[in-house]
């Protein structure tokens, strides 16, 4: 019964971040079919208060996602949870933690720069286009069910052992290390209007991409050791390392 219960939770899980990401694509793209987005829906709560409100949503997330990925957390954190609803339940709360920016985020007015071509306009949708497009793509290369914990409930459904992380390099990942990151600073980016809300949220949200690098090759230097360092030698980190 109890491995019933995990599949369903999993699958739950699953489509609260489904849904989560495709509104990420709205809210981003300033949707008008939205309610609320990046340039759109919030109070109007002046400059200060709207930097901070907005400044403290985007570290929110960026604590949750990257504490509760750390190797010492997850050991900590299966001592109370069970192991096979480790990843589903660290989805969700980063999906939780989606939904309340979208929510509370403070839009911003004033304009940074404009694209006013229509030709300009349609390359800079499509490189958004693009963006999104790497970071699903990129999931489905390493193991995108894995990512988001439905694996895992999945093998304890079936009584399946937990398999140990492997190293690979499949497709874009021989060209990059983190095209996932690669993906969404792209979309974040670009933008044809790029508001004063819009630059805050593409900024903090690199600062955070950066910082959450850092954190994760130090792991995977600790858990693949010289294969890794090998790698980072080899493949650019968000860009294609140009050689001669």
């Amino acid at each position: 019964m109890a491995r019933l219960v995990y599949l369903l939770f999993g699958v739950f899980v699953y489509f609260v971040f489904f849904v989560s990401f495709l509104y990420l694509i709205a809210f981003v793209g300033d949707a008008p079919w939205a309610p609320y987005t990046v340039d759109r829906g919030g109070p109007d709560l002046g400059l200060l208060p709207a930097i901070a409100i907005d400044v403290g949503l985007v570290a929110l997330f960026g604590v949750q996602h990257s504490v509760m990925a750390r190797p010492g957390f997850k050991r900590d954190w299966t001592r109370t949870v069970p192991s096979a609803l480790e990843r589903s339940l660290y989805v969700l709360l980063a999906s939780l933690i989606l939904i309340l920016m979208y929510r509370f985020w403070v839009p911003i007015p004033g304009t940074v720069w404009n694209v006013g071509s229509p030709g300009g306009a349609t390359t800079i949708l499509a490189l958004f286009g693009v963006g999104w497009m790497t970071v699903l793509v990129s999931t489905f290369l390493l193991n995108h069910f894995e990512l988001f914990g439905l694996k895992q409930v999945w093998d304890h459904a079936r009584g399946n052992p937990a398999v140990e992380p492997t190293f690979r390099t499949p497709l874009l990942y021989k060209v990059v290390r983190h095209p996932i990151y690669s993906g969404f600073l792209l979309a974040f980016w670009a933008i044809p209007h790029m508001t004063i809300g819009h630059l805050l949220f593409a900024s903090s949200m690199t600062v955070y991409v950066l910082i959450a690098i850092g954190h994760e090759e130090r792991d995977l230097i600790t858990e693949f050791g010289n294969r890794y360092e090998d790698y980072r030698r080899r493949v650019g980190g968000l860009f294609p390392r140009l050689r001669r």
